[in-house]
């Protein structure tokens, strides 16, 4: 399968689930001639409150394990949002290529907070728990959606002492809100 036809299953995929994109968003900057030819970043607007900013070809037809990743936020904070979310998106998509491959219950190092202001400087690779299994697997190609969640270092030592399971325990416990760039640490 050529790489464009392979991305643009992914985009109905995630059309399928929630809608089509609002946006795609290339960075033009650093090394991105790493990434498989079509790489993007998709806005789209998960519900009238989410926007959803999602990797599209971050995977490539002849990976054996396809993963695609999407962050969350709140519409509102969509437009300030947009270039930070299309920055880091692209740098973990660029670590996934060329450094260490990432799966479920990964954490990667942002290197600065989520979006201005937050105490989340690192992601964790998660389940789509909001969407389940309709979101999380594409048959044909097959390709795996996962759902980079923001965390705090406090968070992020948790995981490694405790399990990620220990951490999403926290979660649910502390009901935390994942939109909220401001959130406090579940720790």
């Amino acid at each position: 399968m050529r790489h464009l036809g392979y991305c643009e299953a992914i985009e109905r995929h995630y059309a399928d689930v929630w809608s089509p994109p609002e946006k795609r968003l290339s960075f033009k900057k650093g090394p991105i001639r790493d990434l498989q030819e079509g790489f993007c970043v998709l806005s789209i607007a998960k519900s009238s409150a989410t926007q959803a900013f999602c990797t599209n070809c971050m995977s490539s037809p002849e990976d054996r394990e396809a993963l695609e990743l999407h962050l969350l936020t709140r519409r509102r904070d969509g437009a300030q949002a947009e270039t930070e979310l299309l920055e880091l998106l692209t740098a973990v998509a660029h670590y996934h290529r060329t450094g260490k491959r990432l799966g479920p219950g990964h954490t990667v190092n942002f290197g600065r907070p989520w979006l201005p202001g937050s105490a989340c400087t690192h992601g964790l690779i998660s389940l789509p728990y909001l969407d389940g299994p309709a979101l999380e697997w594409m048959e044909t190609p097959r390709v795996r959606f996962l759902w980079l969640v923001p965390i705090t270092d406090a968070e992020l030592e948790l995981k490694k002492r405790d399990g990620v399971e220990a951490l999403e325990t926290m979660f649910e416990i502390a009901a935390f809100d994942y939109l909220d760039p401001q959130r406090r640490s579940v720790v």
